[in-house]
């Protein structure tokens, strides 16, 4: 099981990531590769994205990443937004980055 997200909700979706060796950037598992934006990942049913994984690692572009692993993303906001603050830093940029995305919630004031 994929250990960096092993409480993913059976029935949601999630989105495969890495970091880019050469550079070290996140990238995202897009149809065609990799990509630098969440907008391009391809999405993967949660009972799926063990195997989708797997095959993610088999790839011959897996040698250009490391770090494999599944992101789960919330399935009350639109887009591709990732459940966890960790994961929408990763997707979005630093928090103090005018293009940071935060989800807004109607129980903070």
């Amino acid at each position: 099981m994929d250990v960096r997200n092993n409480r993913r909700d059976s029935t949601g979706a999630s989105v495969i990531t890495a970091n880019r060796l050469l550079d070290g950037r996140i990238v995202w598992l897009a149809a065609q590769g990799w990509s630098e934006l969440i907008t391009h990942a391809r999405v993967f049913d949660n009972a799926e994205i063990e195997d989708a994984i797997k095959q993610a690692r088999a790839m011959p572009e897996a040698r250009t990443v490391v770090g494999i692993y599944g992101v789960q993303l919330d399935p009350d906001v639109a887009g591709l937004t990732p459940l966890t603050v960790r994961e929408r830093i990763r997707a979005f940029g630093p928090s103090v980055h005018p293009d940071f995305a935060p989800v807004e919630t109607s129980d903070v004031h």
